[in-house]
């Protein structure tokens, strides 16, 4: 549950425009404010072309507000250097609404990829592997492709290798939008459990049943923020 830490993440009045100063200009985003505790389960709801997956990037250091500051720990990400940013992005598991699995890589392989250039030893690996797979009823998957796959075991095995680095922060971008019911009902109950074991997460959806399980629920519209109460 939320407690009394500073800020893990946060925006202040920030905005993001595409093609700025064209006749395609793109107001995604504009003065966008929002705090995320240590231990929040925060859901951006919205239509599609809200914004959602926008504010995603730009918390998950993958983008640069046009205007505005975006903080981690209190410390605005404009500062940092390259390799610092790649230092937080390593702080955060991300997943794509797309999956964004490897289609030439085992699930072993897309999993713990991520895993090989911080040095982690095969046998490590190979034990965080199992032990996700195991809890994602994925245990005979490890060496299926992508394309073997149906569409909610691929959404688990994103979930795996976003957490494969023990992340501070889970961010997801429509994790069950593509999903049947009872995929998505398994989705939804593994990210209840990660956040009762206290982890951060933050996810993009437009799925009341999806944004019920979050303690701070954020509204986009046309680019605009509001909080619901």
């Amino acid at each position: 549950m939320p407690d009394d830490s500073p800020a893990i993440l946060e925006t202040r009045n920030v905005s993001r425009t595409f093609r700025e100063g064209t006749a395609q200009e793109v107001r995604a985003l504009q003065d966008v404010s929002l705090t995320i505790i240590p231990g929040d389960f925060a859901a951006l709801t919205g239509p599609s072309g809200c914004g959602k997956t926008t504010l995603l990037g730009l918390l998950a250091a993958l983008d640069r507000p046009s205007r505005g500051q975006v903080l981690f720990q209190g410390r605005e990400l404009s500062g940092f250097s390259d390799a610092a940013l790649a230092r937080t992005r390593r702080r955060m598991g991300i997943v794509f609404q797309d999956f964004s699995l490897i289609p030439s890589l085992t699930v072993w392989g897309n999993i713990t990829y991520p895993l090989i250039p911080r040095g982690v030893p095969r046998a490590a690996r190979l034990a965080t592997v199992q032990a996700l797979l195991a809890r994602f009823s994925l245990a005979d998957k490890l060496l299926a492709r992508p394309g073997e796959l149906s569409g909610g075991e691929q959404q688990r095995v994103a979930l795996a290798r976003a957490l494969a680095a023990e992340p501070e922060i889970l961010l997801a971008d429509e994790p069950t939008s593509n999903l049947d019911p009872d995929a998505s009902a398994l989705v939804l109950e593994i990210l209840r459990q990660l956040h009762a074991e206290g982890r951060t997460i933050i996810l993009a959806t437009h799925q009341p049943s999806v944004a019920a399980l979050a303690t701070q629920v954020f509204e986009l519209e046309r680019g605009r923020l509001r909080k619901r109460v």
